[in-house]
């Protein structure tokens, strides 16, 4: 647990992880050291804590926050590391061009595209971590809303609701040469069907889009 924000950090190994591109056919290898990841998405309580704000559609302390952007979770890993006395990892001028990684700095920030799927199988091979109505709320269980964090099973290394509930941003460009500075978004969302809500799906949009169905966790390098 960070003792000053009360986050509980999953310590994760170092591994390897390959992802794909649909478009282009390419698949690559990613080799990561070890890292430290939120067990939980960010919850409103949290966001509101760090920021003053409440942009999300549904009402709830223990909710995911959504309706955000990953402008507006950069923006609050900064803060977040702020309050905690951390180096904040972003370098923030106009727009998501503007936006820079420190990767001296020990603050908070949002994980890789290859940390999140390294994380989310935790050790596992297949398409999902587990039985899919048992580790995620999904279309198909979710009564079409969005659900409080940590009330679904967690993967092996504890880590919760990384299918379902909320896509999460992660840092990376999608594909630069067609979509510009859009960024990946993965897990699925309450709203998604069961094929969304698998480990290698990958999801893209403009930094600055808010949705009712999109969230982050933030993560944290082992200096």
């Amino acid at each position: 647990m960070d003792t000053v924000t009360d986050i509980r950090m999953i310590s994760v190994p170092a591994g390897r992880t390959t992802l794909s591109d649909r478009r282009t056919q390419r698949s690559w290898t990613v080799e990561l050291a070890p890292y430290r990841l939120a067990a939980c998405v960010v919850t409103q309580d949290l966001y509101a804590q760090v920021t003053g704000e409440h942009p999300s559609a549904a009402r709830g302390g223990r909710l995911p926050v959504e309706s955000v952007s990953w402008l507006d979770a950069v923006g609050f890993c900064n803060a977040l590391s702020l309050r905690a006395g951390l180096a904040p990892a972003y370098r923030l001028h106009t727009g998501a061009e503007g936006v820079g990684r420190d990767t001296s700095a020990d603050g908070y920030r949002l994980p890789t595209e290859a940390e999140w799927e390294h994380a989310c199988r935790a050790g596992t091979t297949g398409a999902r971590y587990g039985e899919l109505d048992d580790i995620a709320w999904h279309r198909g269980n979710s009564q079409e809303r969005i659900h409080e964090v940590g009330t679904r099973q967690p993967n092996a290394w504890g880590l919760y609701d990384t299918l379902g509930n909320v896509w999460e941003w992660c840092w990376d460009v999608y594909d630069a040469e067609v979509y510009g500075s859009y960024r990946v978004l993965r897990g699925g969302g309450w709203f998604d069907e069961r094929w969304s809500c698998r480990a290698s799906v990958r999801r893209r949009s403009h930094p600055t889009f808010r949705i009712d169905d999109t969230g982050f966790r933030v993560a944290r390098s082992a200096l």
